[in-house]
């Protein structure tokens, strides 16, 4: 396996089997649904619009959820690296979890949005947010209630800091998938941007994927193959 410590610009892209490990659910089970609910239902503005209190519900839940798990040895694996090399890194995440930062990492890209942040639709002000959010919930910006909803990038909307990623993937001699199926655009063509670069591309995923733009895949648990990969 290629040994990440032997490269000068690396993109990490990781996703939800990432934070598997650590207990908290991949995005969809195998039945469509997530956490019991239609992704129809709670993951996009037409739900929102339609039934704001279910999906404020949904993301309480979520949010209660996170509190009980812990950063697993692959978040510790890439926050120690992040720290010994910060400019040789940069961490970008599909998921919506704090588990990166809570390992130590800093400068995590949350291309989805952030379960802990809130989003006002007044004044359109993100902000640190732990506990339940309720339809009168105010934003602390500008005082407005009912215009508080959650940070997260739905289902039809634009993924955040899709420019910088870019540039990022265009300048990486590394692109590193983790934990992602990387089928969903516009994450999906992250490899072959970077590849396109000239960047070595590897996967760790528990299954490889069909794309034939990595050029080295490997399957296994994140637990095991990051801290390897990432070994100082």
């Amino acid at each position: 396996m290629i040994l990440a410590r032997d490269f000068n610009n690396i993109v990490v892209l990781s996703g939800a089997g990432l934070s598997a490990e650590s207990g908290l659910r991949t995005f969809r089970d195998a039945d469509g649904l997530w956490e019991g609910h239609r992704v129809e239902d709670v993951c996009t503005p037409e739900a929102y619009a339609r039934d704001a209190q279910t999906v404020l519900r949904f993301y309480n839940a979520r949010r209660t959820q996170l509190k009980d798990v812990k950063a697993n040895a692959a978040h510790r694996a890439l926050a120690d690296f992040q720290r010994r090399h910060p400019k040789k890194i940069s961490l970008v995440t599909q998921n919506v979890d704090d588990l990166l930062e809570r390992a130590g990492a800093s400068e995590v890209i949350h291309m989805h949005g952030e379960l802990l942040k809130g989003l006002c639709t007044a004044c359109n002000k993100r902000f640190a947010w732990s506990e339940a959010m309720e339809l009168s919930s105010s934003c602390p910006e500008c005082g407005k209630r009912g215009c508080v909803r959650p940070d997260i990038v739905w289902f039809g909307e634009v993924p955040y800091h899709m420019a910088d990623i870019e540039k990022r993937l265009h300048n990486c001699d590394l692109f590193v998938a983790i934990g992602t199926s990387g089928q969903v655009y516009p994450a999906a063509g992250f490899v072959s941007a970077a590849a396109a670069a000239g960047a070595e591309t590897v996967e760790l995923n528990l299954e490889n994927s069909q794309s034939p733009w990595f050029s080295e895949k490997v399957s296994g648990r994140a637990c095991e193959l990051v801290p390897h990969m990432f070994r100082l």
